[in-house]
């Protein structure tokens, strides 16, 4: 085995047990938290959750089958059903990405009217058009025999046609398929994410200019106050662009080479080096185990949760650790009691 597939394959355990820890953790603080069951981003997160743990247990582990074996993961019929699941989940994962966008934008923009705007049954018709969406594309793909093993990604995914009129159908299919996901998805994204940055920054400037005003009137204020005030103010300014940036550059950074590599291979007339094809769907599937962190794990409400969960189980621990004390202490005094009675001629009892 080369150096080049034995990265890939670190890369893909790798990429492979944080999407399972991670978005198994997502989960369990859905289920532990009511408040989060409640709001209605939370479908949308819990939907992204569920086809990133599914694309974590189905393409991901044949994918390294096939850079560890060089070989056809299971037979010709398993392998369409894979390559069906991988469609549907990815465009599942993505439009998922674009609604949550969309809801962070109606909250920031407007966050008066947001609850009647956004509410369950407007998030489940959402949900239902992003299934339909990728259900669409993924029955289209099977129906026609598009899906099955791809020796340049090792994986069951969408492959190329036979015939001519076969591949100018197929390469017809792709750019539809990645211009109604790949680029609707970053286009969306990059308006919402923008506008939400824009009210954030006018609010940053907001905050910064009553802060000023009141460094001013307060003259008597130390300078080492005043420092801090205004590292302040740099830091939530930073703050807003980071968060954006991460939204957007993770989309961009995992999905764009897989997308471009697709649609520039439609016009190769030999085919291209097989590990860039493999890493290039290995950056694809580390979407999955940078959503938790991006959308979930790292807000407040859910680190949060984590450490109320954490909290229960060592405290919980601790009760049975003191229980079985409790217990030892007792059956400790009751020999130590059954040694005195012997030693003084009474009864045990």
């Amino acid at each position: 085995m080369h150096t080049a597939e034995l990265a890939l394959s670190f890369l893909l355990i790798l990429i492979i047990v944080v999407s399972v820890l991670s978005n198994v953790l997502v989960l369990i603080c859905f289920l532990y938290n009511a408040e989060i069951r409640k709001q209605v981003p939370g479908l949308f997160i819990l939907n992204l959750t569920f086809c990133n743990l599914l694309l974590s247990a189905s393409s991901m582990p044949l994918t390294l089958f096939g850079v560890l074996s060089n070989a056809h993961p299971g037979g010709h019929v398993f392998c369409q059903v894979v390559g069906f699941l991988d469609t549907f989940l990815t465009t599942n994962s993505m439009l998922s990405m674009a609604a949550l966008s969309i809801d962070r934008w109606v909250a920031v923009v407007f966050p008066l009217s947001y609850h009647s705007r956004i509410r369950h049954r407007d998030a489940v018709i959402a949900l239902a058009y992003t299934w339909v969406h990728s259900l669409s594309f993924s029955v289209v793909a099977a129906c026609l025999s598009w899906v099955g093993y791809h020796q340049q990604y090792a994986s069951c995914t969408l492959c190329n046609g036979r015939a001519v009129h076969a591949k100018t159908q197929f390469a017809i299919y792709t750019l539809v398929l990645h211009s109604l996901t790949f680029l609707l998805v970053s286009v969306v994204l990059c308006v919402t994410y923008l506008k939400v940055l824009k009210v954030a920054r006018f609010h940053c400037k907001r905050i910064d200019v009553i802060t000023m005003q009141t460094l001013v009137l307060l003259v008597d204020i130390h300078p080492s106050v005043r420092q801090r005030c205004l590292e302040e103010q740099k830091r939530r300014r930073q703050r807003a662009t980071r968060k954006i940036s991460t939204f957007i550059g993770t989309f961009v950074v995992c999905f764009s080479p897989y997308v471009i590599t697709r649609i520039v291979e439609l016009f190769l007339t030999e085919p291209f080096n097989p590990y860039w094809g493999v890493l290039c769907k290995s950056l694809a599937y580390s979407k999955a185990a940078c959503d938790p962190f991006v959308y979930s794990l790292l807000r407040h409400q859910y680190r949060k949760t984590c450490s109320d969960i954490i909290n229960r189980l060592m405290k919980r621990s601790s009760l049975n650790g003191s229980r079985h004390q409790q217990q030892n202490g007792k059956i400790v005094r009751a020999k130590e009691i059954g040694k005195h009675g012997d030693v003084e001629g009474r009864p045990k009892d």
